[in-house]
C-alpha cells in the first residue's frame, strides 16, 4: 500500500529570530551578556536579520534549531537524509519492532503503471512472505537453545523473537516505510533545503523537504525567506545538470 508522507514539526527553540539576532548583535556591536536582548522589537529583529542574511553571516542561525517528527517515508528516502550529517535522527528500529504487516511507499512512476505497479506488490508480498518464515524458523531455532540453557518460557520467547526479527529484516525492501525523528539547527536546514528542495532531488526527500521548509517558514520567515533550491537565492549550481526552470522554481518557493 502507499503511505502518507506527514512532516510535523514538534518542537523548536523558543523565540528563534530572536535569538539569532541576539547573538549578531554580540558580534557587532560592544553588548554584553545582560543587554544582549534589550531593545529587539519584531521590527529590529527583522530589520537586523534581513541584513544578517544578506551578508550571508550564518553562524549565529546555528543557535537555533528544529525537530521534525516525519512518517509515511521510505527507507530509501532516509538512506539519503542520513546523508546530512549536522543533524540528530531517531529512526523506528527493525532490530525491534516486528514487521508483522509491513506498510510500504509505492513511487508515483510505478503507481501509474498498472504492469509496474503489479510486479512491484508482487514482491512487497513475497518479501512480507520470506520476512515471516524466516523470524518464525529463527524464533523456534531460538526458543530451543534458550530452554536449553535454562530459560523460562516467556523469557525465551520473547528473547528468541527479538533475535529473529534482526537476521529476518535483511529481506525487507527500501520501499519499507518508516518513521524518524529530525532535529536540524538553521544552517544545516538552508543547506538542506537548497540541495533536496532542487528538482534534481529524488521525489519523495523533495517532497518531504518542502513539507519541512512551510513549517518552520511559519515560526522563522525571515530566516527562511529565501529558503528552497539554490536558485531561489541565488544562481542555479547544477551546471549542465539543471532544470533549466530556475524562474518558476523561483516563484514557487518565494510564495510559500
Amino acid at each position: 500500500m502507499k503511505s502518507n508522507l506527514k512532516v510535523k514539526l514538534v518542537s523548536y527553540t523558543q523565540d528563534p529570530e530572536k535569538l539569532v539576532a541576539a547573538s549578531a548583535k554580540l558580534c557587532y556591536s560592544q553588548f554584553g551578556g545582560d543587554e544582549i536582548m534589550e531593545d529587539l522589537t519584531d521590527e529590529n529583529i527583522e530589520k537586523f536579520l534581513n541584513i544578517l542574511m544578506s551578508y550571508g553571516h550564518q553562524s549565529p542561525i546555528e543557535h537555533i534549531s528544529f525537530s521534525f517528527a516525519i512518517e509515511g517515508v521510505s527507507r530509501t528516502l532516509t538512506h539519503q537524509l542520513v546523508r546530512h550529517r549536522i543533524a540528530s535522527y531517531s529512526q523506528k528500529s527493525q532490530r525491534y519492532v516486528t514487521e508483522g504487516q509491513f506498510q510500504y511507499i509505492v513511487p508515483p512512476a510505478i503507481q501509474t503503471d498498472e504492469k509496474a505497479k503489479k510486479i512491484f506488490i508482487e514482491a512487497m508480498e513475497n518479501d512480507q512472505k520470506s520476512y515471516d518464515k524466516i523470524a518464525n524458523i529463527l524464533k523456534d531455532k531460538y526458543i530451543k537453545e534458550y530452554i536449553n540453557e535454562g530459560f523460562s518460557e516467556k523469557k525465551a520467547k520473547s528473547t528468541a523473537e527479538k533475535r529473529a526479527i534482526e537476521d529476518a529484516r535483511y529481506v525487507l525492501p527500501n520501499a519499507c516505510e518508516t518513521k524518524i525523528m529530525v532535529t536540524m539547527n538553521a544552517r544545516t536546514l538552508l543547506h538542506f533545503f537548497n540541495v533536496r528542495c532542487c528538482n534534481r532531488a529524488q521525489w519523495e526527500i523533495r517532497d518531504m523537504a518542502e513539507k519541512m521548509l512551510i513549517e518552520v517558514k511559519k515560526v522563522a520567515p525571515n530566516i527562511f525567506k529565501n529558503a528552497g533550491p539554490s536558485c531561489v537565492g541565488g544562481a542555479c549550481v547544477e551546471g549542465n545538470m539543471t532544470c533549466g526552470k530556475a524562474k518558476e522554481m523561483r516563484e514557487k518557493f518565494l510564495e510559500i
